[in-house]
């Protein structure tokens, strides 16, 4: 079999993992990388010996020896940039979030189907060692019927800067960016359920924190720009099986240390990653604390090349994917109901 040649649009921090995972799969060829700023484009492909590179992403999709691409661009690029991609007959790959709001995600949705290549978005959680584990329990039926959890990422100083804080390339802040990835995994371990309604809060009061000296955790290629996004967020969200997620994500907030978890609780167990798996339940009428005798702290080394490998099975050998568009779109609906939600200071209903 051929190998699948690829593209990737956007040099940014993103792409370095992307790059990674496909340089270091050997069913695949790294074949054009794309970026507005050419200098970067023409410098990542110099590191990696990536023989075409772009300025113009419809220059790219020209190429018919070009089989695929991983959008990673800014948000408000993720639609456009997949339409088009998808319209020249080729798979996609798109970073989450999966664009900038439910309508646009739709019209992606739409032209995968209209195009016959795969959409998948990148929730690159669902590939973690973790979460392959609790799931494992989960389909198992361990934990009976899961009725509540909650997520949490949380950073005490963690504006990335750049495009990041700017709502009009970004759609918004933490809740978009670090929020999307535990409201997709929670879903995800629950079965993807359909979110009916959901209330939430926003807040803007801590704002970038520039004046901070410490170290921020992730920052953006392009540094420096304007931050009208919040800064913070908090959402209950229903689903129609009866089962409800609480989240809080931020990008600034006065805690004492980030915190990224997620937290089930079912009617026969419950389990916590924080970062560790540690599973709750009752055994001879005791209550009973469960570790698994393993490593099942997340392992974000190899975490993207597990991604991309799965991307290129599902091309190759037409798999089910398990990050479809379908699921980008129902979580692109539950952020924009938030959003509104915090706007209007009412609960909304997801419409279907």
């Amino acid at each position: 079999m051929s190998k699948v040649k690829v593209g990737i649009i956007g040099a940014g921090g993103i792409s370095d993992l992307h790059a990674k995972g496909y340089l270091d799969d050997k069913r695949c060829e790294l074949f054009a990388v794309c970026d507005m700023n050419e200098e970067r484009a023409a410098e990542f492909a110099k590191r990696r010996g990536i023989p075409h590179v772009f300025a113009d992403y419809n220059e790219m999709f020209k190429m018919r020896d070009l089989d695929a691409v991983s959008v990673c661009t800014w948000n408000c690029a993720h639609a456009p940039v997949s339409i088009a991609a998808l319209e020249a007959g080729k798979h996609v790959l798109c970073e989450k979030p999966m664009a900038m709001n439910a309508e646009e995600a739709v019209k992606m949705q739409k032209a995968a189907e209209r195009s016959g290549k795969l959409l998948m978005i990148g929730f690159v959680r669902r590939f973690g060692n973790d979460a392959a584990i609790l799931k494992d329990f989960i389909d198992d039926g361990y934990f009976g019927e899961i009725y509540y959890a909650k997520a949490s990422y949380l950073r005490r100083n963690g504006c990335p800067g750049g495009w990041f804080g700017n709502r009009k390339l970004s759609g918004g802040g933490p809740l978009i960016d670090l929020g999307v990835h535990v409201i997709d995994l929670a879903r995800y371990l629950m079965g993807n359920p359909k979110a009916e309604s959901v209330k939430g809060v926003t807040f803007d009061k801590l704002g970038a924190r520039d004046n901070i000296k410490s170290a921020k955790g992730y920052v953006a290629a392009d540094k420096g720009g304007i931050f009208d996004v919040e800064d913070m967020a908090a959402a209950m969200i229903r689903f129609d099986n009866g089962a409800a997620l609480y989240v809080e994500t931020s990008f600034s907030l006065n805690i004492k240390r980030d915190q990224g978890n997620i937290e089930l609780f079912g009617t026969k167990a419950g389990a916590k990653m924080d970062p560790d798996l540690e599973l709750y339940s009752e055994q001879n009428g005791y209550m009973v604390d469960v570790m698994p005798a393993m490593n099942t702290r997340l392992n974000f080394e190899g975490l993207f090349e597990k991604e991309i490998a799965h991307f290129i099975d599902c091309i190759q050998n037409e798999t089910a994917c398990i990050s479809p568009a379908e699921d980008g779109v129902a979580i692109m609906r539950i952020l924009d109901a938030v959003y509104e939600s915090a706007a209007t200071g009412r609960e909304v209903v997801i419409s279907r």
